[in-house]
């Protein structure tokens, strides 16, 4: 590899559920061998539905992240940095008071303690009207619903200026002195207008919240404050882009950037998803929209049980992982028997239930652990099916899905039962780590905004679909709604 201009460098950093990221990248969006760096952690979650983390706890890992990639990338980063684009989950809420100081934990995506909050807000407003500006459903998973929740276990925030915030923008506040949002991170809120780019003022006065207390629009930043200039003087003259939503960098990074390829994330969660530059309709219920940027919007659907689930059911079932992604392999779909509910970690897409959970029917004396592990990993598939089923109603067909996350990548069996279950093509991403490949071209479209864009990564491997599987999923799939509809969707919400 010829040696890069300095310049042309990017950092991209990945903050994600479990694990902060941060790699060098050359100006045609490769990472570069040796310049990397990963730190693991996990969130607190408990059984009331807390999903939480310490906000300062979690800029003291990135801050040590940076510091390990400068000091691994010594040889090749013999000066500046040009950019640094960051990708970060969506929908987290910190309350901070007015100098940035969290006066609460992070609460996370998968955080549900806010479900009946969800609940009341239906009741009082329309929530079919809201969906249709914010491109978000009133639920747990956004600002909204854990607002009102917040309003009623902390009365106190309402009693004195706070400032609400994302992990991103509360992260850009420690970093150049003063808060501010992206267009991303702003749409993943649930309190944001997608056409007219604004904060959504029927949501703030149901909620009380003053629009002041968010925080203003912003693209990029320059001029770290002096702390972390002397830190990281490569970083201190950079382009820093505001951070944007995983999802959405998941998608550029795997070359998904138009309707013609879906992306298909499975890491901790698990999402599906397509970039356009505008929708032809509403999206149909079920599904959301977020923002990239003022010119892209992804459409999708997103499932809180992903990966984690697989690791739940390895550790429970006390199951040998690669034993059972060979017996993966060797079984016929539904050969177990059961039906499965995936819904663990609570449901978001499709029917984004607050009182979701999960279940197994069909359980006999001959069932096995390897029985169950197969339905749950062939459930969570059907409910992708499920998302690509209703994507096809505002989308034209795609040609493929691209998959990304290492809970896919890491199992070709998984791969093939997702093609199997869905009835397309799923192609593995060359792009290891797509969302921080997206943010380095996130960083460099915007350093060399004349110039053209890297080629996609390219896959490695396409798993086809087979017809006489894809039949078999599809009466799990009737069967797998059908006890959903009993078990959750039929189910007072406190029974």
């Amino acid at each position: 590899m010829s040696a890069a201009v300095p310049n042309d460098l990017v950092v991209a950093l990945d903050v994600g559920t479990s694990s902060v990221r941060a790699l060098l990248y050359d100006g045609r969006a490769r990472p570069l061998p040796g310049a990397g760096a990963h730190v693991p952690y996990r969130p607190r979650i408990d059984r009331d539905g807390a999903a939480e983390v310490d906000a300062d706890r979690l800029i003291g890992l990135v801050g040590g992240c940076l510091d390990e990639l400068l000091r691994r990338a010594r040889p090749v980063l013999t000066g500046p940095v040009g950019a640094v684009g960051v990708s970060t989950f969506w929908h987290s809420l910190v309350a901070t008071d007015t100098e940035g100081r969290a006066l609460t934990p992070l609460f996370l995506w998968a955080d549900t303690r806010s479900r009946r909050a969800a609940e009341e807000l239906a009741g009082r407003l329309d929530p079919e009207a809201v969906r249709r500006r914010t491109g978000c459903t009133l639920h747990a998973s956004y600002w909204p619903a854990r607002l009102a929740w917040l309003k009623r276990v902390r009365p106190d925030l309402w009693r004195r200026p706070v400032r609400w915030l994302s992990f991103g923008d509360l992260l850009y506040w420690r970093l150049f002195g003063h808060p501010a949002t992206s267009l991303s991170m702003a749409s993943g809120t649930g309190l944001f207008r997608l056409e007219d780019r604004s904060w959504d003022e029927e949501l703030l006065a149901a909620l009380d919240v003053d629009p002041a207390r968010l925080p203003p629009l912003a693209e990029v930043e320059s001029g770290l404050a002096p702390e972390f200039a002397a830190r990281w003087p490569q970083l201190a003259r950079a382009t820093w882009l505001h951070a944007a939503g995983d999802g959405a960098l998941a998608n550029l990074g795997s070359g998904c950037v138009d309707p013609t390829q879906r992306a298909l994330t499975v890491g901790t969660s698990g999402a599906l998803r397509a970039m356009c530059s505008e929708l032809p309709a509403p999206p149909p219920p079920g599904l959301w929209c977020y923002r990239l940027d003022a010119e892209r919007l992804v459409v999708g659907g997103a499932l809180s049980n992903g990966g984690n689930l697989q690791d739940w059911m390895s550790q429970v079932l006390n199951l040998d992982r690669p034993r059972l992604q060979e017996q993966l392999r060797q079984r016929r779909p539904g050969a177990h028997g059961l039906v499965f509910l995936p819904l663990l970690a609570g449901e978001r897409s499709l029917g984004y239930a607050p009182h979701a959970f999960g279940a197994v029917a069909g359980l006999t004396l001959a069932t096995t652990a390897e029985d169950i592990a197969q339905a749950g990993l062939e459930a969570i598939a059907i409910e992708f099916a499920r998302v690509d089923r209703r994507l096809d109603e505002v989308l034209p067909a795609p040609r493929r899905l691209v998959a990304s996350g290492a809970a896919l990548l890491g199992s070709p069996s998984w791969m093939q039962v997702m093609a199997d279950a869905i009835g397309r093509p799923v192609a593995a991403g060359r792009a290891e780590e797509a969302s921080s490949r997206g943010a380095a071209l996130f960083a460099l479209e915007r350093l060399r905004p004349d110039q053209a864009p890297p080629a996609e990564p390219g896959v490695t491997a396409t798993f086809e679909p087979d017809e006489a599987a894809h039949r078999a999923y599809e009466g799990m799939r009737r069967r797998q709604e059908a006890l959903y509809e009993v078990l959750v969707a039929r189910r007072p919400p406190d029974a």
